[in-house]
């Protein structure tokens, strides 16, 4: 007697209980309408496919707040002890005070979380240095240049704290150095990103190692889910590492991996010794930044709201555009002002002017060089 339809019927069933369990499994099993936007070449998979159940999740956490009444202009304010916000007036200082106790405080009236109300001036409370203040005078200085010398990442929409902070003191996705975060400490937090070999041996030149290949592979996945997006967002999949066949936000992916290591190396590590011992990782170390910190988990933070054209405090230029982003001293834009991820594919060697305006898409194994915004080089330092 042949047992082929034992096991036909022993397979039929184990379908059925497969898919029987599909119906109480995680949300991304579960049969549903899906949201499809085409933004490269026809018939290769270039596509973002969206659940609108996720993006219901997201919408609220990712709305805007309304803007404070705006303050009427005047001379910049006369302050002691006032080392970043120099150049804005009393009324506009006060309202850039209401709005960041709002953003990280998340109260518009809690002065004492950042503040000695006994004496403004001052950096410490009885004895003890007001780490809050002092790490605040940071992150608006990280925030200005970000928003003047970062416009190739993000465009004319800006930052503000409240892009990270969402009225909470700590951002979601910050990270220490942990076994678990060595993909993040390999490439967010070092002197480069890029990982491309042209040799099929390592050498002297040519360091490429496979744990590097997946260190990359790991990153990307952590930018995918950062912006709720699948890889084809930024790559064709039949050529991953070609820059001509992939979309224009795979470039300002790239801008934005060099700012985030210029944060974390300039601004967010050298905090490490203003923070008490409950801030920091396990090892010592200062908490950093990651993708999902001011995405998460859109592909735009909050879906591209400019909040930062009605804070001037927060622009680190002479002035701001609500199109075309930072303006320079003669208040010519500093950014063209086309959308950086507009959905338009660039033939080889052609030149990309959504990115820079004389750009061209760099061809497999070549650097952006100079095109890319260079980080400050920062001291070595011992690592855990």
């Amino acid at each position: 007697m042949s047992t082929r339809p034992t096991v036909r019927l022993a397979a039929a069933l184990l379908s059925l209980a497969v898919l029987g369990a599909c119906r109480n499994g995680p949300d991304v099993l579960k049969p549903g309408p899906k949201q499809i936007a085409q933004h490269g070449f026809a018939g290769v998979g270039m596509e973002t496919n969206y659940d609108p159940d996720d993006i219901a999740k997201t919408a609220a956490y990712n709305q805007a707040p309304k803007p404070l009444p705006p303050a009427p202009p005047g001379p910049p304010g006369q302050y002691k002890n006032v080392q970043v916000l120099t150049d804005i007036s009393a009324a506009e200082f006060g309202r850039t005070m209401t709005a960041m106790s709002a953003w990280v405080a998340g109260n518009a009236g809690n002065c004492a979380y950042c503040h000695n109300t006994a004496n403004f001036a001052a950096d410490s409370a009885k004895g003890q240095p007001i780490y809050t203040k002092l790490v605040a005078r940071m992150m608006l200085r990280m925030t200005r240049r970000v928003n003047s010398d970062y416009t190739n990442h993000v465009g004319g929409t800006g930052v503000t704290c409240y892009t990270c902070h969402r009225g909470q003191p700590l951002p979601k996705g910050l990270w220490f150095y942990t076994t678990e975060n060595q993909i993040l400490r390999h490439y967010l937090d070092r002197d480069d990103v890029r990982v491309q070999t042209h040799t099929v041996e390592p050498n002297n030149g040519n360091r490429t190692a496979i744990r590097q290949t997946y260190n990359t592979y790991a990153l990307m996945v952590t930018q995918s889910n950062a912006l709720g997006v699948n890889c084809t967002y930024c790559h064709n999949s039949r050529a991953w590492t070609s820059w001509e066949q992939s979309t224009p936000k795979r470039v300002v992916a790239l801008y934005g991996s060099t700012m985030l290591r210029d944060v974390n190396m300039n601004y967010l590590n050298p905090l490490q010794p203003v923070y008490p011992r409950s801030r920091l990782g396990e090892h010592g170390d200062a908490p950093k930044a990651q993708c999902i910190t001011c995405h998460n988990g859109v592909y735009k933070p909050l879906y591209g709201a400019k909040m930062v054209k009605d804070y001037p405090a927060l622009w680190g230029a002479p002035g701001w555009d609500a199109i075309s982003g930072p303006l320079d001293a003669a208040g010519k834009p500093m950014y063209d002002g086309t959308p950086l991820t507009q959905p338009v594919m660039t033939p080889s060697g052609a030149k990309l002017g959504s990115v820079a305006s004389t750009m061209a898409m760099p061809s497999m194994g070549d650097t952006l060089g100079a095109a890319m915004p260079a980080a400050p080089s920062v001291p070595a330092r011992q690592m855990p």
